[in-house]
């Protein structure tokens, strides 16, 4: 029997009923699963560490379970259950989702920006915020990463494999983690840089994609990306029906220097954000 049949089989003993492969990649696959024990869809994670570079299986892997065991957050996916075989595979058991805010932007073209965008980031925005207040970070901050239910109003922020514990400023990372497209000047630029302020710019990132449909800057050639970004954020000709506070927000967050970002405390009393302006 190969070693994914002992697995799936492992998972049936255990009262799970696997369903069709969400996503797969070189060492891991996501599978749609239901289990007696947990209400609503849920998905499996199965990490192969036998595959993996030995400096995930080493490093990101635990930085990413200790995350996932230690939060509870209405709008952070809840992970049910580890389970750890001797075959070297790693299961983790969490909720599913309807779709993420990446395939709802394409789906729609764009969001408007209220309520839809709005609702929708300020709770991505408080999942930040619960991390942050946490010294934890996340690093992966991108529309794929944002789960939806089926009715498209509930965010759930997932997959931490960048993720780990940091207070900030002055305790910096020189990991390049994420998208070059979410990526802020200083990662891309390869310096040492302040994760809180790097997600801050990956949300500004998130909400220009949400509201406009396209990314800010053009990620064809990433070395050059950082001459754009500092130019500073344009928004299309197009679309002059955007709300001005909205955008005002985002050249907030996508400032080229990271000091003067705000904090995800400052962001959450954004004044649009909070629904005080259209």
């Amino acid at each position: 029997m190969s070693r994914a049949s002992k697995g799936d089989k492992l998972l049936s003993d255990l009262g799970y009923k696997l369903g069709q492969t969400l996503g797969e990649g070189s060492y891991s696959k996501v599978r749609v699963a239901t289990s007696a024990k947990y209400k609503g869809p849920l998905a499996i994670k199965m990490v192969d560490r036998r595959r993996a570079p030995r400096d995930f299986v080493e490093k990101f892997l635990p930085r990413e379970l200790s995350i996932l065991r230690g939060i509870r957050h209405p709008h952070i996916v809840r992970v049910y259950e580890f389970i750890e075989v001797c075959n070297g595979t790693l299961y983790i058991v969490m909720e599913a989702a309807s779709t993420d805010l990446l395939q709802m932007v394409q789906q729609a073209g764009k969001l408007p920006c209220a309520p839809e965008a709005r609702d929708i980031f300020a709770q991505v925005v408080g999942a930040v915020r619960y991390l942050h207040d946490r010294h934890l970070v996340h690093r992966d901050l991108k529309c794929e990463n944002v789960l939806l239910t089926s009715d498209g109003r509930r965010a759930k922020l997932t997959d931490f494999g960048f993720g780990k514990e940091s207070r900030g400023y002055p305790e910096l990372s020189t990991t390049y983690c994420g998208s070059a497209a979410y990526a802020s000047p200083e990662v891309l630029m390869g310096i040492p840089y302040d994760p809180k302020k790097y997600d801050i710019w990956s949300l500004g990132v998130m909400l220009y994609v949400m509201i406009t449909g396209c990314m800010p800057f053009d990620d064809t050639h990433i070395h050059s990306m950082p001459c754009r970004q500092k130019k500073g954020v344009m928004f299309p000709e197009d679309l002059p029906c955007l709300s001005e506070p909205c955008k005002a927000l985002i050249r907030q967050l996508l400032q080229f220097t990271p000091e003067s970002r705000p904090g995800v405390g400052l962001v959450s009393k954004n004044s649009w954000l909070k629904g005080g302006e259209a």
